[in-house]
């Protein structure tokens, strides 16, 4: 690999920061007018997803932006800490050395954003709710090891799991354990349109599809987290540079993503007074998955041929610009027990090697592919990507490949349904531990509902791992599930990126404002001297 990532001694959790250009760091006013934040995420109401801003239904980055800054979860994440910590409750923690009992006392005189009180029934409300609801390509899948939920009274409550899990609390600080009102939201159906009732740091006043949403500091918050403004203005946006734009003007305070790898170029050596961009490690992910039940894909040998040809260095060279880096496995660089299992077993890209794989295996004809992918919304790179796969593969003479995008709720739908020889999908961590890199694909109950199923990490290697409160220590097992994925090939790592976020001079907390998962973290951004 020609370059390195920045990364950090510990697992990925807050991003510790590299500054560019000039601006201030901390907390700012806790007053004034609402920060504008710029965005190219693209959140839609359809009939296949009626519901965007129902925790129980939406699984995407987009979404989660909204859900970390509006719903409550009973752990959270502390600036600079990768260990969660309390938020709605006060305390959490296992019962017994079996680490099969996990009990959370609340803390008192909660309430939702609309005056309704907040207590452990809430609590096994939503866990029941989302489990219940189960919605395809939704994130039941996180808590899916929950094997039932008490309430005993209405500030404590105890979850019962499956199996013992030691990355539970980390789950419980994610939305797919956000606290709904259980006087506002069905039981067993999502809670559709524009509308959401939380007890996080804000309220959302407004939502506009393609435009904007408008958030307030929401009163009844009684949380950890301090909030650094008196409001949050989204404004979304097609076209990264129209986003630019508006930043170097001044109709909006901070750019977030998407960021386009020329933009990043242009900013990073920028030496406007008014702007500053932020760089820190990330957690985000790229890979390309297989259908080993498609008849194209059904012999492993044609998987390990794609394997053996795809060059790395060139999609990050060519079509990223060199802002993300090669990837060599499913556990990206700074995330403990990380190794390069693929490029272990496939070394650099070999024709000649891809060749007799396939000849061993007497494939003579050219291979006919179809790699799907999101359409492309502001800043992402999608077809350029797939495109450039495709080309890689058919210069090859083994394949004969053809690239197709698609709307991002149809796509993700038409994914979990199988229909699908080959589709990309960018991966953004839910927690910050080697699990959520390799669960919520290869696991059991994996939310992509893959046809790829190999028993030794679903009932041998993942269970081992999760006994494991020390996380350093499930190095061998994690290493031996990497390893299994490179040569069964079910996917293709491809690259892993950056974060960046830009800024006015004058908004403070940027730095810390994008944790592991590239969620803008609103209550950190403040107004200061520039």
């Amino acid at each position: 690999m020609n370059r390195k990532l920045l990364v950090l001694p510990a697992l990925l959790g807050v991003m510790t920061p590299l500054l560019t250009g000039c601006g201030g760091s901390g907390g700012g006013s806790g007053g004034g007018k609402a920060i504008v934040v710029g965005t190219t995420d693209s959140i839609e109401l359809t009939k296949d997803n009626p519901a965007p801003l129902d925790p129980a239904t939406s699984y995407d980055s987009a979404t989660w932006n909204i859900f970390f800054n509006t719903f409550q979860m009973l752990l959270t994440y502390q600036r600079g800490s990768t260990t969660p910590t309390p938020d709605a409750a006060k305390d959490c923690h296992y019962t017994d050395t079996s680490v099969l009992t996990y009990q959370c006392t609340m803390r008192a005189d909660q309430q939702f954003s609309n005056g309704d009180p907040l207590t452990a029934q809430d609590v096994k409300f939503s866990i029941d709710r989302m489990q219940k609801i189960n919605w395809a390509a939704g994130p039941a899948s996180l808590i899916s090891g929950v094997k039932s939920v008490d309430a005993p009274d209405d500030s404590t409550v105890v979850f019962h799991l499956k199996a013992p899990d030691a990355t539970f609390p980390a789950k419980l600080a994610t939305p797919a354990a956000a606290i709904v009102d259980h006087k506002v939201y069905d039981a067993d159906k999502p809670y559709t349109g524009w509308r959401l009732v939380g007890s996080g740091p804000y309220t959302l006043d407004s939502f506009t599809q393609a435009k904007q949403g408008q958030f307030s500091k929401n009163a009844h918050y009684t949380g950890t987290l301090k909030i650094n403004n008196n409001g949050i203005e989204l404004k979304l946006f097609s076209d990264p540079h129209k986003m630019e734009s508006a930043l170097r003007s001044g109709a909006i305070d901070v750019m977030a993503r998407t960021l386009s790898p020329d933009q990043i170029g242009t900013l990073l050596s920028s030496t406007d007074p008014n702007v500053k961009l932020t760089e820190s490690p990330g957690g985000e992910a790229r890979f390309l998955f297989l259908n080993t039940d498609a008849p194209a894909l059904k012999n492993v040998a044609v998987r390990q041929a794609m394997a053996q040809i795809i060059d790395r260095q060139a999609i990050t060279r060519d079509v990223y610009k060199r802002t993300a880096d090669p990837l060599y496995s499913v556990i990206p660089q700074g995330i403990t027990t990380h190794t390069n299992s693929f490029y272990n077993k496939y070394k650099d890209p070999s024709l000649p090697a891809a060749k007799v794989l396939l000849e061993q295996a007497g494939i003579t004809g050219k291979v006919p592919l179809t790699i799907n992918f999101r359409r492309d919304t502001g800043g992402t790179m999608n077809q350029a990507e797939a495109q450039e796969i495709a080309r890689q593969l058919n210069a090859s003479g083994l394949f004969d490949v053809k690239t197709k995008d698609e709307q991002w709720n149809t796509f993700l739908k038409k994914a979990s349904q199988r229909e699908y020889d080959v589709f990309a999908l960018s991966w953004l961590p839910d927690f910050p531990d080697p699990d959520n890199y390799i669960a919520p694909f290869f696991d059991k109950a994996n939310f992509l509902n893959l046809a790829y199923n190999n028993k030794a990490i679903q009932n041998q290697l993942l269970p081992a791992t999760r006994k494991q409160a020390d996380r350093s220590s499930t190095t061998t097992d994690f290493t031996k599930a990497q390893n299994l994925i490179a040569n069964d090939v079910p996917m293709l790592p491809l690259w892993q990126h950056k974060q960046y976020i830009a800024a006015r001079a004058d908004i403070t907390g940027v730095e810390w404002a994008l944790n592991a998962s590239t969620t803008t973290q609103f209550w950190e951004l403040g107004r200061g001297k520039g």
